[in-house]
C-alpha cells in the first residue's frame, strides 16, 4: 500500500522501531545540525529523528530529519521489509519502475490549504529554520520536492519537473535557489528567461517520501514525476492544481510556498556544506520571490542533514540514480547486468556487464557518460565482467587488482562536462573523466594470463543457506533471558 502522506510514513517508522523521538528540549543550532550528523554514524539501521521540543518555540513546531536516511528506511519506503539486502532493493526498484507510466489522482483540495497565508509573509516567523554546518551562508529548505514547468510547453504534464534544489531563505518573502543547468529547472529557466518572462515555482515541504526519492532521479525530460511515483508505489499518484501558479502538487505534503523565479536576476547565493562533503562557496544564482504559503495544522518541517558521506541524500539518490542509469544503458546495451551508482549521487559509477567483443567494457562506460544523469556526473566508471557484484566492494576491488592494466584499460576524456559543485572541477562545471576497464579481456584483445577462473564448489549456495539459519538461530538464542538459555 502506498503512504498517503508524510505523518502515515513517520507512523511506520514508529511502528517499525525505526522514529527517534527527541522529547529533551533542543536548540535549532548547532543540536539540529549535530544530531543530523551523528545519527548518519550509527549505520545502515539508522533511525529518523523527531523534534517537538525546540528552545524558543511554543509546543507545535517540530522538525524530522533523517527519514530515508538508512537502508532500512529505505526498505521501509518500498513497503519492504527493513532488513531487505541492498541488491534485492535494487532489483525491486527496477521491478517497479518498469511499470512506468501509473497516471496520476487528481484531488480537489489537500491538507495543506488548511491554513493560507498571502499577506506580510514572514518565513523566518513561520517555520523553525536552522544552519545545518558552520560555514554556510544563511537558512537553507534543502529537502523540498520543487515544481516547475516549461514555458514553451506549458501544457506538457510529463515536461513540469519535480526535483530537489537547494533554496536559501534570504528575506522574509525571497528565496535563493541553485539552478543546475543540465538539471530539468535549470532548462525550464533558461527557456523563460529567452522569453524574458518569470518561472512559475512551488516547494512543497513534508512529503511522503516516494515523490521525494523520484525528485531526486534523472529522469528523462519528458517523464512525469508524478507518474514514476505512481509506479513505485504500486497506485495512482494523488496531485492537487496551485491556487496561484497552476501547478501540480503532491497532496500529502506539509507545507507549500508558491512564488516565481525573477527573470534575469541574480544575487550572491551561499556557501552550503554540500554532498560532496565541501563547502560549495559563494555564486551568482536567481531568487524566487514568494506569493503564499500554504500549511497543515502544525506543520512538520523536514530537513536534511548533508555533508561527508554517507549521509541521508546518499541513501535517498543511491537506487533512485542507479536504476534510471541501468534502464538508459540496457536500452544501448542488453549485456548489462547490474549498476551502482550510489556514491556521490554517481560521480562514481560501477557497471556490471557481459562482454561482446574487445573493448566492449569501454563503450560501455562511454555510453554511461553521456546519459542525461551521466553528463553532469559520471566522472569515474568503473566496468567489471558479469561475475563480479558492483555492490560487493570487495569483488570491486578484486577485479580492479587483477583484471585493469593502467597501460591499456584507462579511457581518459579531458575538458568533460561535470556539476558545478564538484569541487575537484577547474574551472567550475568543467573536469577530466575516466573509464576504468576492469574486465577480462576478449578476442581480438587477446593478452594476460586470464586462465580459467576459480568457481565456488558445488555445494556453496547450500552451506550459505545452512549456516545463515545456524547463524539466525544463535542469535535468537542469544536474545533469549538467561535464565530460559538451553544447555550448550
Amino acid at each position: 500500500m502506498a503512504y498517503k502522506d508524510f505523518r502515515a510514513f513517520l507512523q511506520r517508522l514508529r511502528d517499525e522501531g525505526q522514529l527517534l523521538h527527541i522529547k529533551q528540549q533542543v536548540r535549532l543550532e548547532p543540536d539540529l545540525g549535530s544530531a543530523g550528523r551523528a545519527v548518519t554514524r550509527l549505520g545502515a539501521n539508522a533511525p529518523a529523528l523527531f523534534f517537538d521540543n525546540i528552545y524558543g518555540y511554543k509546543q507545535g513546531k517540530a522538525i524530522a530529519m533523517n527519514i530515508i536516511g538508512s537502508w532500512a528506511n529505505h526498505a521501509l519506503m518500498l513497503n519492504m521489509p527493513k532488513h531487505t539486502p541492498i541488491k534485492e532493493q535494487f532489483f525491486e526498484f527496477v521491478r517497479r519502475w518498469e511499470q512506468f507510466p501509473v497516471p496520476v489522482k487528481r484531488m480537489d483540495n489537500a491538507p495543506f490549504y488548511e491554513h493560507e497565508v498571502s499577506k506580510n509573509i514572514n518565513l523566518f516567523e513561520m517555520f523553525p529554520f536552522f544552519r545545518l554546518n558552520d560555514y554556510d551562508g544563511g537558512f537553507y529548505i534543502d529537502k523540498a520536492c520543487i515544481i516547475s514547468k516549461d514555458l514553451d510547453d506549458p501544457d506538457s504534464f510529463g515536461k513540469q519537473n519535480v526535483g530537489i534544489y537547494r533554496a536559501q531563505v534570504k528575506g522574509k518573502n525571497h528565496l535563493g535557489i541553485q539552478p543546475v543547468p543540465m538539471h530539468d529547472i535549470g532548462i525550464h529557466l533558461r527557456k523563460a528567461e529567452e522569453r524574458n518572462e518569470n518561472l512559475p515555482i512551488a516547494l512543497a515541504i513534508g512529503c511522503e517520501p516516494v515523490i521525494t526519492t523520484i525528485a531526486g532521479s534523472p529522469l528523462l525530460y519528458d517523464q512525469s514525476e508524478y507518474e514514476m511515483a505512481g509506479a513505485i508505489q504500486g497506485e495512482a499518484y494523488p496531485i492537487v492544481r496551485g491556487k496561484r501558479t497552476g501547478l501540480d502538487l503532491p497532496w500529502g505534503a506539509e507545507i507549500v510556498i508558491e512564488g516565481e523565479v525573477i527573470a534575469r536576476k541574480r544575487e550572491p547565493e551561499g556557501p552550503f556544506g554540500e554532498f560532496t562533503g565541501s563547502y560549495s562557496g559563494g555564486r551568482n544564482m536567481p531568487i524566487i520571490e514568494v506569493h503564499a504559503v500554504y500549511h497543515r495544522e502544525n506543520p512538520i518541517l523536514e530537513d536534511l542533514y548533508l555533508g561527508t558521506p554517507w549521509t541521508e541524500i546518499d541513501y535517498m539518490l543511491a537506487l533512485n540514480t542507479c536504476v534510471p542509469l541501468y534502464q538508459q544503458l540496457k536500452d544501448a546495451f542488453p549485456e548489462i547486468i547490474a549498476v551502482n551508482a550510489m556514491y556521490t549521487h554517481g560521480l562514481l559509477a560501477i557497471i556490471s556487464t557481459r562482454t561482446r567483443y574487445g573493448g566492449f567494457a569501454k563503450a560501455v562506460g562511454l555510453r554511461a557518460m553521456t546519459t542525461p544523469h551521466g553528463l553532469g556526473y559520471c566522472k569515474i566508471v568503473i566496468v567489471v565482467d558479469e561475475d563480479v557484484d558492483p555492490f560487493d566492494l570487495n569483488q570491486v576491488m578484486w577485479a580492479l587488482s587483477t583484471r585493469f592494466a593502467p597501460s591499456k584499460d584507462l579511457v581518459l576524456i579531458p575538458n568533460a562536462s561535470i556539476l558545478p559543485l564538484d569541487p575537484s572541477a577547474e574551472p567550475a562545471g568543467i573536469t577530466h573523466k575516466m573509464v576504468l576497464d576492469a574486465t577480462i579481456p576478449v578476442d581480438p584483445d587477446i593478452r594476460g594470463e586470464f586462465a580459467q577462473p576459480l568457481t565456488p564448489p558445488a555445494a556453496t549456495d547450500q552451506w550459505e543457506k545452512i549456516l545463515r539459519d545456524l547463524l539466525q538461530k544463535n542469535t535468537e538464542r542469544c536474545n533469549l533471558p538467561h535464565e530460559n538459555l538451553p544447555p550448550l
